[in-house]
């Protein structure tokens, strides 16, 4: 049962890049370019933050019912509830037209599956700052996804008794739903930022904004650093990530962004993988590690200086 729960587990988050792929391709085709930051703010973020939303009553509503009825009784209700909730986006979905958001002709490729994938990183080549933005974007989910795992971890083992699970789940719901108030700050300020700075100094200086939270939590292991450091790393990623989004949007024609956005998932999808398995390999059962904390920042001070480096950006000029 396990196993297939992981199944559709996968298959669900596959479908949710999908789905996020088309949007962020679509997007352009409804909104003016100059307001193309604060709809990715809306669009990127309302998607975050009912993930947040979703996780921290999920855990609530399991703990409730695991009072009173076996887990397998739980996790089949809270399944059936994330059924309702898609069948209800779907519905939601079908007022669209069917070309209401794209694709423009052109942009049915001959090439399906990884054909497209590479004709996206062959356009991305000839777009130097879309490539370069994806790239600390993918450094910076790993970097998120490693820290999650660790959280997970010191919250169940190190931070509450290991015979007391539930406070383990109700401390980390805590701090990702602490990080989950970043991520909505970081979207709602960063139009106001990249309109004086320009997207690329704003992204530059996101992707080192979070290190000192990392850096004060490698050294001072509690739920009060753990919770400073997820909503510096929550606020400054999806900074990164809303800004670089409406980067792609708009130097990339719309006969070709789909398959750009289609690369640009699995790019991230992969840093996410990776972190995990850092993680995995560099991590106690107790979660405790100085070394992890440090490494993410390190990753991040590299993409700054390196891909995000202002020499290798052909547009200098703010721009919104």
């Amino acid at each position: 049962a396990s196993v297939l729960l992981t199944c559709f587990i996968l298959i669900a988050f596959g479908v949710n890049r999908l789905i996020l792929a088309g949007l962020s391709a679509g997007l352009p085709l409804v909104v003016p370019s100059t307001k193309l930051i604060g709809a990715n703010a809306l669009s990127v973020t309302g998607g975050t933050i009912s993930v947040v939303i979703g996780g921290g009553l999920g855990i609530g509503l399991k703990n409730i019912l695991d009072q009173s009825h076996v887990s397998d009784y739980s996790d089949a209700v809270l399944i059936l509830i994330a059924c309702g909730g898609y069948i209800t986006a779907a519905f939601l979905a079908n007022n669209l037209g069917r070309v209401e958001i794209g694709p423009a002709q052109p942009e049915i490729s001959r090439n399906p599956g990884w054909g497209e994938m590479l004709e996206g990183l062959r356009i991305l080549k000839a777009h130097g700052d879309p490539l370069r933005g994806i790239i600390a974007t993918a450094i910076q989910r790993g970097g998120l996804t490693s820290l999650t795992l660790m959280g997970l971890l010191l919250e169940r083992n190190t931070f509450h008794p290991a015979n007391n699970p539930a406070a383990g789940l109700q401390g980390f719901a805590l701090a990702i739903g602490i990080a989950g108030i970043g991520i909505g700050i970081g979207s709602v300020i960063s139009p106001f930022f990249v309109s004086r700075s320009g997207r690329h100094i704003w992204i530059r200086t996101m992707m080192v904004g979070s290190i000192p939270g990392l850096i004060l939590f490698s050294f001072f292991q509690n739920q009060a650093t753990l919770v400073i450091a997820a909503f510096f790393v929550g606020l400054c990623g999806q900074a990164v990530k809303v800004t670089n989004d409406a980067l792609v949007q708009s130097k990339i024609e719309d006969e070709f962004r789909g398959r750009t956005f289609a690369f640009y998932d699995v790019a991230v999808n992969a840093a996410i993988v990776s972190g995990a398995t850092i993680a995995a390999l560099i991590l106690p059962t107790s979660g405790m590690s100085f070394i992890l904390p440090l490494l993410i920042s390190f990753w991040y001070i590299l993409a700054a200086a390196i891909p995000l480096r202002k020499s290798n950006f052909s547009a200098a000029l703010p721009t919104i």
